[in-house]
């Protein structure tokens, strides 16, 4: 089985549909997908619609998080998108999007950069504004020459000169909230260097001890010996290690399927969920698979 547990539609952030990125995953040869668009459920529905056979969905959200200053993503997975405490947070964060958008743009008006929120928000079109729609902007603009270069502390990176804070959830929060709407947690990405501050070890293992479930181990943002060590960290807090592309469309260079995870790791998320289950691609009612 190839199984890609992280990616983004336009719901968020990334370029392909719901509708197309399940059947790219369909054609680049997965057997099953996660959706996982930033804070938000809103991608589920025309996914499962347009779900091919053989193709499995696992439905999800990426939550963002912050603590002690640092800002992290909690991919949650199979919780209920229904429980109300949790579909709270999602709408808060949701809520602030578009103001710390707007007030991204002023800052980078205020250095001499001709982005309109106008831009912006065609770029975002129905999906949830985020960082990589200013992102895109700049690219268009001709002032960087892709998504990426956007990150950096002349921009928009954490702390960068365009950077906005935003409503985040703190993660502790986050894996009592998830586990509270009977989903599984997941620290995306946790060492990805190039994104700025990461938490540390301890904040790991203590996430642990609250309830974390796993941390994505194989992704574009580590490299071989961070994988490595992630490896062995996950095995010592008896965590789950994942794999996954983190897949953007055409927003990043990664592709569906680059990072895969575990077959039996899967099948051990799934076992552990109990507030929603995977949508197998069979015009079918959505059943448990193990």
């Amino acid at each position: 089985m190839r199984i890609d547990l992280h990616t983004h539609s336009t719901a968020s952030d990334g370029t392909d549909t719901p509708a197309e990125l399940v059947r790219n995953a369909a054609a680049a040869g997965l057997d099953v997908v996660a959706l996982t668009d930033h804070d938000t459920v809103g991608g589920h529905a025309e996914a499962m619609a347009a779900l091919p056979e053989g193709l499995t969905l696992v439905t999800g959200a990426e939550l963002s998080c912050r603590t002690d200053g640092v800002g992290l993503h909690m991919l949650a997975y199979l919780f209920d998108p229904g429980e109300p405490e949790l579909a709270r947070e999602r709408e808060l964060v949701r809520d602030d999007r578009v103001p710390r958008a707007r007030a991204m743009v002023g800052k980078l008006r205020e250095l001499g950069v001709p982005v309109t929120w106008e831009q912006v928000s065609r770029i975002a079109g129905d999906g949830s504004v985020g960082r990589p729609h200013v992102a895109t902007a700049l690219v268009e603009l001709g002032v960087v020459p892709d998504v990426s270069a956007a990150f950096t502390p002349d921009w928009l990176a954490n702390g960068g000169r365009a950077y906005v804070e935003k409503h985040e959830l703190d993660p502790f929060e986050a894996v009592r909230l998830v586990k509270a709407a009977g989903g599984v947690t997941v620290f995306a990405h946790p060492l990805a260097v190039k994104r700025g501050e990461v938490v540390s070890e301890d904040v790991i293992a203590r996430l642990a001890e609250a309830g974390l479930d796993g941390i994505e181990v194989d992704h574009m943002d580590h490299d071989e010996p961070t994988r490595a060590r992630l490896r062995g960290l996950a095995a010592e807090l008896g965590l789950l290690p994942t794999g996954s592309s983190d897949y953007h469309g055409s927003r990043k260079t990664c592709l569906l399927g680059d990072f895969t995870t575990d077959p039996e790791v899967y099948g051990e998320i799934i076992r552990r969920a109990t507030g929603a289950f995977p949508v197998p691609g069979t015009g079918g009612t959505p059943r448990r698979e193990v």
